[in-house]
């Protein structure tokens, strides 16, 4: 009776051993068919495991450094230089039998033009100097000159607005060389003119100055004295007029009013244009002795020395001659500029 009973509890025991494993395996075989949503699984994500290996953060640490740094040696000039020197040379041979005809002549032209500015606001200075001479010889002819040049202009100004100045200037003009008047036939011998100051003429000005940009200047000399010098007192023997000095005396003094206006600019890459002109009007004389000059040169450039240059002058004095006078010439040659 007893090993009956106990043979139940082991037969017992048994079948719910074998039913347990069938329900996990059950299980199991469901969890591995049910769709899981990956959304959810992002949402809780489990944060991986910390490194066993301690690692030590080191602190950053900010702090100011103090670099040394040397003042650079600059200095700061007011002033500007030009120079430019010229030499033309013109040249031409003939045959004593060329058909055609001609001359043999030579011709030289030399130049050189200095300008020194200093601009420290309100107050301004500037120079120009114009140096010009130049001969030619034909054959059967002496030696003449072509042109004959001594330019030098001083000004001095502070500013009064944005384009107005306050400008005081002194101006020297005269001319190197003898002069002489030529007989087209070569009937009579040359007349002599003029010379080293005969004439020259020495200019002071005071008045305002009107510069909008930096290549046009305008100045208007409400308070201008000219000075016109005739050292050689033989002139007048050749020339009545002797530019406006009474016979007998060197010197002739004028108030009057002057405006000077300069325009210059390179009006393409390689061609600048100059021009001046200078009005001046003699207070208590007829406005016909007004004197009006106009000087213009036009340089293209060749090459880096090779350059064309085209100079004209128009110019009205009535202490001079009665009708316009006038000069151009055309020229090849070198010009060397600095800076």
């Amino acid at each position: 009776m007893l090993k009956t009973g106990v043979g139940l509890l082991f037969l017992l025991c048994f079948g719910l051993a074998i039913n347990a494993g069938a329900q996990t395996t059950t299980d199991t075989v469901r969890k591995d068919t049910i769709k899981i949503d990956t959304n959810l699984l992002n949402r809780y994500r489990i944060a991986p495991k910390r490194n066993i290996i301690p690692v030590r953060a080191t602190p950053v640490k900010i702090q100011e450094e103090l670099v040394p740094v040397t003042m650079l040696d600059y200095k700061v000039s007011y002033w500007r230089k030009y120079i430019t020197i010229g030499l033309n040379f013109n040249q031409a041979a003939f045959s004593n039998n060329y058909a055609a005809g001609g001359v043999t002549s030579i011709a030289l032209l030399s130049t050189f033009g200095y300008r020194v500015e200093y601009n420290k606001a309100p107050f301004s200075y500037s120079t120009d100097v114009n140096l010009q001479y130049g001969k030619s010889k034909n054959k059967g002819q002496s030696a003449r000159k072509t042109n004959d040049r001594l330019f030098i202009d001083n000004k001095v100004a502070t500013q009064l607005s944005k384009h107005w100045f306050f400008f005081g200037s002194l101006s020297f003009e005269s001319q190197f060389d003898t002069g002489y008047q030529y007989d087209a036939n070569n009937a009579t011998p040359p007349l002599l003119i003029s010379n080293f100051m005969s004439p020259g003429y020495l200019t002071e000005s005071l008045g305002f100055e009107y510069k909008p940009n930096a290549f046009f200047d305008l100045r208007l000399g409400t308070g201008t004295a000219r000075q016109t010098f005739v050292l050689d007192t033989t002139i007048y023997r050749n020339l009545p007029t002797n530019y406006g000095v009474t016979p007998g005396k060197t010197i002739r003094n004028d108030i009057a009013f002057q405006m000077v206006a300069i325009y210059e600019k390179d009006i393409s890459k390689n061609m600048h244009l100059k021009t001046r002109y200078d009005m001046f009007v003699p207070y208590g004389q007829p406005l016909s002795y007004t004197r009006h000059r106009l000087d213009a040169l036009l340089a293209a450039k060749v090459s880096k020395l090779i350059n064309v240059s085209m100079n004209a002058t128009v110019l009205f004095d009535k202490n001079t001659s009665r009708e316009v006078q006038g000069t151009e010439g055309l020229s090849l040659g070198v010009l060397y500029k600095f800076p």
